[in-house]
């Protein structure tokens, strides 16, 4: 028979308890912790595989090799643990089988609609292509949430085809910069950054011309050099405006890439979001967010997947039918054209890299969107995952490029994370810990370090109230205990979180098992193992009931999952 705890104290000693609980509230933080570089191997047709080693692979920190002290490899589709199924307290015959588990939410997929920078063009053929992809291969265990840059239209996660359905009719187009052709000097933020933040004076001579030959033509007697001084002013004034609006739709498309991973941080199961978007440039200040947006994105294992809503395109010298050809001349022409193909490029980079830093896949160059998403929607087989500590890490903030190679490459094809910023302090060993268990609670996955039972049992006490009994059944052996002052000692930490059938953390509560055993109980328990019971209130409907175990000496952890389905 186990012990139970009840959320009391309990002592088994005459002086000093012995085994001692106190309850605190299940709150979650995050913390970078060693450098995660996932890398999808890919062979000559597209295929990943996953029979590669640590062995196999080199891992560089500005050039410089590191030791790879971490390797895994995850597996899409891998068998979950089997869900334990909740036992109702008043049921008039205890032996009545339960009713078989209901399907457990386990991938979430966020599809993140760029309308700030796409076209509505772009955007109704993408969003077209998302809803017919949708309707066709969204299933039980799937849940898919709609988000847009401009924040209009969003959708939580749900498995609701209306739902989805409707929130893809309102998407539309939202640009706060005006269309190509709108200013005279017409300029793209690519170029107005160029002017104003590189001094590129080339830049800056063509959109001069183009001031003086449509926008605002010199008087008669002007001197050529009053004239280009005026014409480099005005195009100098529409720079800043342009660079301006442009930082400002840049900073938006990256604040919600960070609130769309911290969403999907918090769904159990797998995570993927799909960037939707004809791409966004990005300066030099940016380019430490988007690092940022990468680092987030990897430690809560959100895998970034980016379809270019263009389609198959090409840059048209002087702009399509739409756009009012460039004055100037030729010259002015042919630069402005070089320019947009240059812009085109940037805007697409982050799009690609994006998705290369994370495991994701990128679709482009393509018009079959439909196609395109079920690429990017679907998970990769394999994903190894590499981590390493830097040698000889300067806490000062820096960018580190990664590269990382094959030791026999045999014509595969790697994808792996660029580059991390240096962190500017240590991490804190608690808040490691923390993390640690978070993690764990916002997955599906079994860990077994811990041999762990997971009992449920609920009670309806109303219409509108109910109680969930978790009982979490330990078997010590596992433990590494540290022994001081005749005393076996390890703390566990066992929290109990519940989730909606959408994967919305509900409620939860964290319990501290502290253990200081005599040598004489220890041997008992290890028999018996020791049995902790936490209430959780809830009112009736489907839920997902996780259940995770650490301890402190040995730094492992155990897993369960369980459903509980209260009318």
């Amino acid at each position: 028979m186990a012990l139970m705890l009840m959320g009391v104290v309990s002592g088994l000693g005459q002086n000093t308890a012995e085994l001692t609980t106190h309850d605190a509230p299940a709150t979650f933080s995050t913390k970078v912790n060693l450098v995660m570089v996932p890398v999808v191997v890919r062979d000559g047709k597209g295929k990943a595989i996953g029979t590669l080693q640590k062995e196999d692979f080199q891992l560089f920190d500005k050039g410089k090799p590191q030791v790879i002290s971490r390797f895994s490899v995850e597996k899409a589709g891998e068998a979950r643990i089997p869900a334990e199924v909740a036992t109702d307290e008043a049921a008039l015959d205890p032996s009545t089988p339960a009713k078989p588990a209901a399907p457990i939410a386990q991938r979430f997929v966020l599809y993140l609609f760029d309308d700030v920078h796409t076209s509505t063009a772009d955007l109704m053929q993408a969003r077209n292509a998302a809803d017919r992809h949708l309707s066709e291969s969204l299933d039980a265990t799937t849940r898919a949430a709609i988000f847009t840059t401009s924040g209009l239209g969003n959708l939580d996660f749900t498995d609701d085809r209306t739902q989805l359905h409707e929130a893809l009719l309102k998407l539309m187009s939202r640009p706060t910069i005006g269309a190509p052709g709108s200013e005279c000097p017409d300029l793209s933020y690519y170029m107005a950054d160029l002017i104003q933040n590189k001094n590129d004076t080339t830049a800056l001579h063509a959109a001069a011309a183009e001031v003086l030959a449509s926008c605002d033509p010199p008087p008669p007697g002007e001197s050529a050099q009053q004239a280009e001084q005026m014409g480099e002013t005005v195009a100098q004034s529409t720079a800043s405006r342009v660079l301006s609006l442009g930082e400002r739709d840049a900073r938006l498309a990256l604040t919600v890439l960070q609130d769309a991973i911290r969403r999907l941080a918090s769904a159990p199961g797998d995570r993927a979001l799909i960037l939707v978007s004809s791409g966004f440039y990005l300066t030099d200040e940016r380019r430490f967010d988007e690092t940022d947006i990468m680092d987030r994105a990897i430690r809560a294992n959100v895998r970034i997947s980016s379809l270019n809503a263009r389609g198959l395109y090409a840059t048209v010298p002087g702009g399509d039918a739409s756009t009012a050809s460039s004055a100037g001349g030729p010259a002015v022409l042919n630069v402005k054209a070089q320019y947009d193909r240059e812009s085109a490029i940037a805007e697409e980079g982050i799009l690609e890299e994006l998705a290369d830093a994370t495991g994701g896949r990128y679709f482009h160059n393509n018009n079959d969107l439909k196609a395109g998403f079920a690429e990017v929607a679907a998970a990769p087989e394999f994903v190894y995952i590499l981590g390493f500590a830097p040698q000889n890490l300067k806490l000062d903030g820096a960018y580190h490029a990664l590269k990382v190679k094959l030791i026999t490459p045999h014509g595969l094809d790697l994808q792996a994370r660029r580059g991390y910023y240096a962190p500017r302090h240590l991490p804190d060993a608690e808040e490691d810990a923390k993390r640690e268990i978070q993690e764990a609670m916002m997955s599906r996955d079994e860990m077994q370090d811990i041999p762990l039972e997971l009992h449920l049992q609920f009670f309806k006490s109303s219409d509108v109230a109910a109680k969930i009994a978790v009982l979490a059944r330990l078997n010590l052996k596992n433990l590494h205990f540290r022994k001081a002052d005749g005393r076996n000692n390890d703390n566990l930490t066992i929290t109990s979180g519940v989730f909606d059938r959408n994967g919305n953390y509900i409620t939860g509560m964290q319990k501290i098992l502290e253990l200081h055993l005599l040598d004489a109980t220890l041997d008992k328990l290890l028999n018996s193992g020791v049995t902790v019971r936490t209430n959780l209130d809830v009112t009736p409907g489907s839920y997902v009931v996780r259940l995770v175990v650490r301890d402190s000496e040995g730094q492992t952890m155990a897993a369960r999952n369980g459903v509980v389905e209260i009318q």
